[in-house]
């Protein structure tokens, strides 16, 4: 029975300890039907709520609210200016543009891409992949870093006509027979 009442108590008081206003210590805001709240109402509504809240901890914020990692600058080779991204890079989202060789139909795009996709999972390296037309992709690197071992790793593949990484056009091992044709003309 004591405990009962050691609870009750106790949830009393800490009922008495939260911020409530009465009607006339409420903002004009707040004595408003919620149905007639415009967005800055909204707004500090849901500050007031978010007030006590705990800040989340740093690996569960979303990216923007992140702090950057810290760069070594002396440790870098400051005449490789792809070692140089790569580093400033780590723990941000990038994304690389893949354009397939000869013209392929939407669906051998997708089969290739995705073969190349599961190489790059299988040495570790996290990409999502987006079709955006019927010879191009996406592969987005949540870690940023990655996207230079990668593209490496798709400059080597048969049937990659070029990658743009960070506004440079990296032409693949095999560009389309267009571009040969071309350049033997020249």
């Amino acid at each position: 029975m004591s405990k009962f009442i050691y609870f009750i108590i106790l949830l009393c008081a800490s009922g008495s300890f939260s911020k409530k206003y009465n009607d006339e210590e409420k903002p004009t805001w707040a004595k408003k039907d919620i149905r007639d709240f415009s967005d800055a109402d909204m707004e500090r509504l849901f500050d007031q709520w978010e007030e006590d809240e705990e800040p989340l901890p740093e690996d569960e914020k979303p990216e923007y609210m992140r702090k950057p990692p810290t760069v070594d600058f002396s440790k870098l080779d400051m005449s490789s200016p792809e070692s140089v991204l790569q580093a400033t890079k780590k723990g941000q989202t990038l994304m690389m543009f893949v354009t397939v060789a000869n013209k392929p139909s939407r669906a051998r795009t997708e089969e290739l891409t995705k073969i190349w996709q599961t190489g790059l999972w299988s040495n570790h390296i996290q990409a999502e992949r987006y079709l955006i037309d019927d010879d191009r992709a996406i592969f987005m690197f949540s870690d940023g870093s990655q996207a230079w071992t990668a593209k490496e790793y798709l400059l080597e593949q048969d049937e990659l006509k070029d990658v743009q990484l960070e506004s440079q056009t990296y032409e693949g091992k095999h560009p389309d027979v267009k571009n040969k044709v071309l350049r033997d003309e020249l």
